[in-house]
């Protein structure tokens, strides 16, 4: 569905299960695949954004937190507290809700990564993300369109290219150019999350097609 995704055929749940153990329950395939990759934006004030193109996107919210790189400065390994706080900052200064966001780019650098960012953004509640899914809710068509472009397991992790990729994806789905399939119509609000360190750093963006 993306001709620009890392990997180009289909993984079943089989091949998940069957691939090699990493670190339980985490297999091969729960992991991303790192890549190379280049993305680029043009920064300017909002007031000037039209005279560089016609269909423009704005930075409406932003929230960031950090708490260092050491592993043990996090107070559960289960729970992102820091990515929660830089959710509510994000959202609070766009002056929107966890329900006006039509697609998330999440980074889900790992399968138990998107299961937990769920729950931190607030989506659901702590221990309600695998239920999140099975209900259809992260898809096209249901409560927000989470990584169409398929993410960094699909479309594989080019680490510091990472957050402008999430941002172009955006902007296209916002001018309407990405293919049927995974086109998100009438997409208004968008958040992208980034992390680094042992998930002890977070940034939120939140972007506006208007």
């Amino acid at each position: 569905m993306n001709p620009l995704a890392q990997f180009q055929k289909e993984i079943t749940v089989e091949d998940v299960l069957r691939s090699p153990v990493v670190a339980p329950p985490l297999n091969l395939f729960d992991c991303s695949g790192i890549t190379d990759g280049a993305a680029g934006v043009v920064l300017v004030p909002a007031e000037d954004a039209k005279k560089y193109t016609d269909t423009p996107m704005y930075i409406i919210g932003s929230g960031q937190t950090g708490i260092g790189n050491a592993i043990n400065n996090l107070a559960s390994i289960t729970e992102w507290v820091p990515l929660r706080l830089a959710a509510e900052e994000a959202l609070r200064t766009a002056g929107v809700t966890i329900d006006d966001i039509d697609i998330a780019e999440l980074h889900d650098c790992f399968t138990i990564s998107e299961i937990m960012e769920y729950e931190a953004f607030g989506w659901c509640k702590k221990g309600e993300g695998g239920k999140f899914i099975e209900d259809g809710e992260p898809y096209i068509g249901g409560r927000v369109a989470v990584n169409p472009r398929g993410g960094l397991l699909g479309c594989g992790h080019p680490l510091g290219a990472t957050a402008i990729l999430q941002a172009l994806d955006i902007l296209q789905q916002f001018r309407g150019e990405v293919p049927e399939g995974r086109c998100v119509d009438g997409a208004e609000i968008a958040v992208a999350h980034n992390l680094s360190g042992a998930a002890n750093v977070h940034s939120v963006m939140v972007y506006s097609r208007v």
